[in-house]
């Protein structure tokens, strides 16, 4: 008995030490809001979260993120809203993303908090999740176009490599996070705003469809459509093979090419392609962004969030029956100078019954509420005003 102990206690020990390695150590405070750089423990991984407003404020909203960033990328929108009086506003550190914890793919760590698992009909193996199984694949699924079309294909929901980082467990921990935090700290409402950019947009919609009671409504600013999806690609039987090949060519060769690039002057220059407002691309921006990402396990993230050419899609998400059309509405906006997130596809979002506006914003790119807060933070309260009673 006691050997049986004391081997489990080892575990645990090298556990805990295998993963505090990818659990980096934020600044006490933002160097990008000033406000204090909070930690709450999710699944035994560390996530890094803001907020600012009055705790007794009667409604909250949770910032969600893009692609290869982090909370700070909010920094001009959770004083800005908050500013108000009338909403506490959090922002939080995606799992793998900013100085939230990085655990490796293949760990058990990783494995056990995945929020792929159990969702999937083919996983029998696997206990059955809350919200019941689906297909891995589904088929002939509706979906946009650039030109403002449509089109069906095939959307695969799985991660190709079975990595954690996946618009599942992301909206998994949206979910807890609004459970164990954003709800217990004060706000008067039972239910809560998201707000997200880019490919947040999927994590967001997701928790909305995992958790209907929890939230009451979603604002899009500039929706990702994943271009390397399998569902995006032209003759995905013919371009996949060769687009998998590269992908496992970065994941195996690319930190070289990571390192080389991850450098303030390089960072910068990449971040003037989705910026129009170019004044906005400042040092602290580029700091902010750049810092966690030179972080331990951060480049395995990012190589297999490049090898993620599946998961859900904008229009898949709002055309399920199961999305609370009626008591989640969905704002979305964009910048006509975005040259990522074609307007075309997103002005016909509109057919969806739950997006009650889409809004064009000129002059800005894909992230407007960095390159123009003062347009975008009054549309953001004046959806919160708009969802806060249902």
């Amino acid at each position: 008995m006691q050997t049986k102990l004391l081997s489990a206690g080892l575990l645990s020990l090298l556990l805990a030490i295998s993963t505090n390695a990818y659990t980096p150590t934020p600044p006490p405070v933002s160097p990008a809001t000033s406000l204090p750089n909070k930690l709450y423990t999710w699944r035994s991984q560390q996530v890094r979260y803001q907020v600012s407003g009055p705790a007794d404020a009667p409604h909250a909203a949770v910032l969600v993120h893009g692609l290869f960033v982090n909370a700070d990328h909010w920094r001009k929108t959770l004083k800005g809203l908050a500013d108000d009086g009338s909403y506490r506003v959090y922002a939080i550190d995606l799992l793998g993303s900013g100085w939230s914890s990085k655990p490796p793919r293949d760990s058990d760590v990783a494995k056990e908090l995945n929020g792929e698992r159990g969702r999937f009909l083919e996983d029998t193996h696997e206990e059955e999740r809350g919200w019941g199984r689906v297909p891995s694949i589904l088929s002939n699924v509706a979906l946009g176009t650039a030109s403002g079309g449509s089109k069906t294909a095939d959307v695969d929901l799985r991660h190709p490599l079975g990595s954690p980082y996946n618009f599942f467990t992301w909206s998994e921990q949206l979910a807890d996070f609004t459970r164990d935090v954003v709800l217990k700290e004060g706000a008067s409402s039972n239910k809560v705003s998201l707000v997200c950019n880019s490919i947040g947009t999927m994590s967001s919609l997701q928790a909305v469809l995992d958790n209907p009671d929890l939230y009451d409504g979603v604002c899009v600013i500039n929706p990702n459509y994943r271009e390397l999806h399998s569902a995006e690609v032209p003759l995905p039987n013919f371009s996949m093979p060769v687009v998998r090949q590269i992908q496992r060519l970065l994941r195996e060769n690319g930190r070289g090419l990571y390192d080389a690039l991850a450098k303030k002057d390089t960072v910068r220059e990449i971040l003037k392609e989705p910026y129009a407002v170019i004044e906005a691309v400042d040092d602290e921006l580029v700091s902010v962004l750049l810092d966690p990402l030179l972080t331990e396990g951060a480049a395995d993230v990012v190589f297999d969030t490049l090898s993620y050419s599946a998961g859900p899609l904008p229009e898949q998400q709002l055309s399920s029956p199961h999305f609370p059309a009626k008591t989640a509405p969905v704002w979305v906006m964009y910048g006509r100078s975005d040259p990522w997130t074609p307007g075309a596809r997103v002005e016909s979002m509109m057919k969806y019954e739950s997006v009650e506006k889409v809004i064009p914003l000129d002059g800005v790119g894909h992230c407007p509420h960095d390159e123009a807060p003062e347009v975008v933070n009054p549309i953001i309260l004046e959806f919160l005003q708009r969802v806060k009673n249902i």
